[in-house]
């Protein structure tokens, strides 16, 4: 930890760095202290980094942290000469993030380098170094200390995001608890059949949320099928009412949509429900749905605007075609339905809309899928073309046409085959389109400050801390190129840049190991590689795939199997009931180095699905039977 001699002499107050003062907000302060006995970490070595490397970086943080927080203080919790400056009675504080160091020493000399100071409390305010103790409250007594205070802001704002989604708030929230000025820009653009929602992003309006629910929907109606085996007899007709179901839904979303604004509203975040758009350098043009326009400033962005469906670009995809943005909150019963595409979108809607008693077809260009473990996603589709998904392969559509006006109506689809001159029809009530998603980057200025994108998918390069290649622009999200496009990950990626940026943090967002689950009729949850991705990056000699098929009463039959690199697990998959639940629990184990020899000591919950994994005994290579054979 930093050492801590008797308070001494220090150079008076000297400017640091040649960003501009800016006033940000109401007072707020960062302590940097190293208390005795705990140490967390202020900088990390990194495998392999030189010690020059080191201490750039170190020097790079310290600055950013001296130049990010408007009263910064260096010090250690049991110095008494820190503890006069934190507790003092001209109230310079009204926020404290106390972070600690386990690299004081290093983090003492940097500091020297910078200040010629050696001793703590080491105090800047508004980038002005003022000194130790002494030296602060005699710049109190004088009065220059309440004039770097007063000092007027160059910006409107510490921080705007833009985008009200789930990783564009976590960043907003979290940067307003550690003391910064924020705006959040949020403006929904309708789809082409006019849908449209409030505050909270894809996942709470369009996304997992809502589809989540209605999988419930349909579990409940398999449910009632599988409660017949267990000795259960009814006879009077089931049928669902798609009306009570999506307003249950959407008036939960609502509550939802208020807890966001009132959120920002508690944390002091400014919610303008505008379109934002960049004009020049730390400058946005926000407009809102009169076409109202006003100018706001800032120090730092971030992007966080999300994607939004695909279209096919053929005659009649806009006009009477619907998307995920429409399916949820959609007035009418969709009918007889067309699915089109073989994305988790697609293949969950579809088995949501089959549970619920609907005639569903699923259109697929090429395989199921894409990116997941190809071997799971096959019998994913197997086991929804059981159920009554039917799948027409090799297909794309090429016109949709109306034939009947209603709600619904009736469409016309003319497709043809991905493998020849073959062309085929069909009608049906409703085309859904879930083909795969557009970034929302192309239109909102980034060209006229400098910010690269892939010209190709909009998604926008950034380097392992989120920041693009304009400094102060930053970006989360689905947006980001090569990165997991899941809210969570958009969620914990905001949180820890908004510490990195004003908490003085070095904790990057891991997109490694992240688990997830595909919420179709029989779910599939994963974490870590496919087998085809094992293979590729350690070859199939150096492998073992282990699996385990558990038949219950019903007929969901759930496969289970992991990907074993020299004992290390690498890959977890399981196909079956609450698989996402499963999943998440062995997700933590798989952050923690999960060998196959953790496995087989862990003993297993019986029966359960998930304890199948304490008893992999079977390779995938030895063509063995994997169905369960007894309890």
């Amino acid at each position: 930890g930093m050492e801590s001699p008797p308070q001494g002499t220090s150079p008076g107050p000297v400017k640091v760095g040649t960003a501009p003062n800016r006033r940000l907000g109401s007072v707020r302060g960062v302590l940097v202290s190293s208390p005795p006995g705990r140490r967390a970490r202020l900088s990390s070595p990194g495998t392999g980094r030189s010690s020059s490397e080191a201490r750039e970086e170190l020097r790079r943080r310290l600055l950013g942290l001296i130049e990010g927080n408007r009263v910064m203080i260096f010090s250690k919790s049991y110095c008494p000469h820190c503890t006069r400056v934190v507790w003092n009675p001209f109230n310079v504080f009204t926020y404290l993030s106390f972070y600690s160091s386990d690299d004081g020493a290093n983090v003492q000399e940097v500091l020297s380098e910078i200040t010629n100071q050696r001793t703590v409390p080491n105090i800047f305010v508004n980038k002005v170094h003022m000194g130790g103790c002494d030296r602060t409250f005699q710049a109190h007594q004088s009065g220059l200390l309440q004039k770097l205070l007063q000092e007027d802001s160059t910006y409107d704002y510490d921080l705007i995001v833009i985008g009200g989604g789930s990783g564009g708030l976590a960043c907003a929230q979290e940067a307003a608890i550690l003391g910064k000025k924020v705006m959040v820009l949020d403006f929904v653009v309708p789809s082409p059949q006019g849908t449209s929602w409030g505050l909270g992003g894809t996942c709470v309006n369009v996304g997992c949320v809502p589809k989540k629910l209605m999988h419930q929907a349909a579990l409940l109606g398999q449910a009632l099928n599988d409660s017949r085996k267990f000795g259960w007899e009814y006879g009077q007709q089931v049928k669902h009412n798609w009306e009570t179901m999506t307003e249950a839904i959407q008036n939960h979303i609502s509550s939802l949509n208020w807890g966001h604004r009132l959120s920002l509203r508690e944390k002091s975040v400014d919610y303008v429900n505008s379109y934002g758009e960049f004009v020049e350098h730390h400058r946005i043009k926000a407009t809102n749905r009169k076409g109202q326009e006003t100018s706001y400033t800032a120090a730092k962005f971030v992007i966080a605007t999300g994607k939004r469906p695909r279209y096919l670009g053929i005659q009649g995809d806009k006009e009477y075609c619907i998307t995920s943005d429409d399916l949820f909150s959609l007035p009418y019963c969709p009918g007889k339905t067309l699915v089109v595409g073989a994305s988790y979108v697609a293949l969950e809607c579809a088995g949501v809309l089959t549970g619920l008693g609907l005639d569903v077809t699923v259109m697929v260009r090429s395989v199921l899928l894409r990116g997941f473990d190809q071997e799971m996603a096959e019998r994913v589709g197997s086991y929804m073309e059981q159920h009554g998904v039917k799948f027409l392969r090799k297909f794309i559509p090429v016109m949709v046409q109306q034939l009947e006006k209603g709600s619904p109506g009736k469409l016309k689809v003319v497709a043809k085959s991905t493998k020849g001159p073959e062309t085929i029809e069909g009608v049906y009530n409703t085309v859904l389109l879930a083909i795969g998603r557009d970034s929302c980057t192309r239109k909102m200025g980034l060209d006229k400050i400098g910010v690269k994108i892939n010209k190709k998918t909009g998604k926008i390069p950034v380097n392992d801390v989120e920041q693009t290649n304009v400094p102060y622009v930053y970006a989360v999200g689905d947006i980001l190129e090569g990165k997991l496009e899941l809210t969570p990950v958009a969620i914990q990626a905001g949180k820890l840049l908004a510490r990195r940026l004003f908490g003085g943090s070095l904790e990057k967002c891991d997109y490694i190991n992240v688990p997830t689950t595909v919420f179709t009729p029989l779910e599939y949850g994963c974490c870590g590689l496919s087998e085809e991705k094992a293979i590729e990056v350690y070859k199939k000699e150096n492998l073992e795939v282990r699996l385990f098929l558990f038949r219950p009463l019903t007929d969901r039959a759930s496969l289970s199997y992991a990907c074993i690199l020299k004992y290390r697990v690498i890959g977890f998959h399981v196909l079956g009931p609450n698989a996402g639940e499963v999943t998440q629990g062995f997700a933590a184990a798989m952050k923690c180095g999960l060998t196959k020899q953790l496995l087989d000591d862990t003993i297993g919950i019986h029966p359960t699905c998930g304890e199948v994994f304490t008893t992999l005994e079977i390779t995938k290579s030895s063509g063995l039977d994997i169905t369960q054979k007894g309890c």
